[in-house]
């Protein structure tokens, strides 16, 4: 059953007394499953997908600027003069999204559909393919607002640019959102029509995208799932937290899983609302430090770290590397430098297995470095880091927090999940 916004002002009173609220419920794993796309079967770098991830994630963080210049009328501090027109230029890529993501299970509408998503704390909205979507959906489950007797059109169209003059766009509906069992009431969420040519089947397994992030950067300019579910009363705390490592990957909501990780967190606190952007105190390379008062953007939909251009030359040249691949930087695979990022005093080494995207495809010696020349201020500090520490996301505090795995973090490559 589908209700428009107009039926519903009319129903208003029918359904505050109609429907209950549901109860506060403690906190919920879900299994998270990966697939990546950024080496050859020979540990040599995918040059492609490598020019993908950065793409993928300047737009998207360039959107976010944009979004939030829109709905709170301010320029976001970490955006470029000119970054858009440097995006722009280029040739075409074969990806438009990140080719290294982490996805899992929710169910929308009433009664549930079950769909596969992206977890993304670099976004704030819910994007689906909807059920009268073209060919560029096919592949994917789609969300059916029609057999949902939740659902309810808003009425408002939506353009989401996921690459260089691509565009996913729909409707936006409200609905039941479900994640492991905590429920979001009305919650709004977009079903496309059409998705852009990087999120085809083929290039792009979930079925869609949630964001994480905070409102003001919201292409919707609603509330994102999970604050929809703390402002509900569906979590015992306002806090979600990420393991990306084996054995075990998973996104636990209402709390952080304390099988998880060992010792206390070091938080760092959100230096500007939108993004989940704190202050990193410093970067070390071998003991010594290289750069300091960094701003960085915590980023489960990104896969490399992708640092300020002038910042990232600094570090390489510190450490002996040189330019490789238009935004990378290459440095001698017998000679891995301890790079160390320092959030909230405390100190956090970057594996040498995460340090390392791969080996040049141009000389075996020389590997690839994750971390990577950005045009926008913050940093992006992708899974590449994350994948070392149990991470924590806390809405009511604006702080993001780090841990010690209980287990030391390992490769890990997992199929899709099985839906019913």
């Amino acid at each position: 059953m589908r209700f428009t916004l107009a039926t519903a002002i009319v129903s208003v009173p029918f359904f505050v007394a109609a429907a209950p609220q549901p109860a506060k419920q403690g906190g919920k794993a879900i299994p998270l499953f990966k697939r990546s796309s950024l080496v050859n079967a020979d540990m040599s770098v995918n040059i492609e997908a490598l020019k993908s991830d950065v793409a993928s994630t300047r737009v998207k963080i360039l959107r976010g600027f944009d979004n939030f210049e829109r709905n709170t009328g301010a320029l976001h501090p970490s955006a470029v003069k000119g970054a858009r027109k440097r995006t722009s230029a280029g040739q075409p890529l074969d990806y438009a999204v990140n080719p290294n993501i982490w996805f899992g299970i929710i169910d929308v509408g009433t009664p549930p559909q079950a769909l596969v998503v992206q977890f993304d704390t670099g976004s704030s909205d819910l994007v689906l393919p909807g059920v009268d979507c073209d060919k560029s959906c096919n592949g994917h489950r789609v969300y059916a607002p029609d057999l949902s007797e939740t659902s309810m059109e808003v009425e408002e169209p939506f353009f989401i640019r996921y690459n260089d003059g691509e565009n996913a766009f729909g409707e936006q509906y409200t609905d039941t959102v479900s994640i492991s069992g905590l429920t979001a009431i009305d919650q709004t969420l977009g079903a496309a029509s059409h998705y852009s040519d990087g999120l085809r089947f083929e290039r792009f397994l979930p079925d869609g995208i949630m964001g994480m992030a905070f409102q003001s950067i919201s292409v919707f300019n609603q509330c994102p799932v999970f604050q929809t579910l703390v402002t509900q009363g569906q979590t015992n705390e306002p806090v979600f937290a990420f393991s990306l490592a084996a054995p075990g990957p998973e996104l636990y909501i209402g709390g952080t899983n304390p099988n998880m990780y060992t010792g206390d967190f070091t938080w760092a606190h959100v230096i500007q609302h939108g993004f989940w952007e704190v202050n990193m105190d410093n970067v070390m390379r071998n003991g010594e430090v290289v750069l300091t008062n960094v701003p960085c953007i915590i980023d489960t939909g990104t896969a490399l770290i992708h640092g300020f251009a002038e910042d990232v030359e600094t570090l390489y040249a510190a450490i002996g590397g040189m330019p490789g691949y238009n935004s990378f930087y290459v440095f001698p695979c017998d000679a891995v430098p301890n790079i160390v990022f320092t959030f909230g005093g405390s100190p956090f080494p970057i594996s040498a297995e995460t340090l390392i995207i791969g080996i040049s495809p141009d000389d075996p010696a020389y590997c690839v470095g994750s971390i990577i020349a950005g045009n926008h201020r913050s940093w992006i500090v992708g899974s590449v880091f994350l994948r070392n520490f149990y991470t924590a996301f806390d809405v009511s505090n604006m702080r993001v927090g780090f841990s010690t795995l209980a287990q030391p973090a390992t490769p890990i490559e997992s199929p899709m999940p099985v839906l019913p």
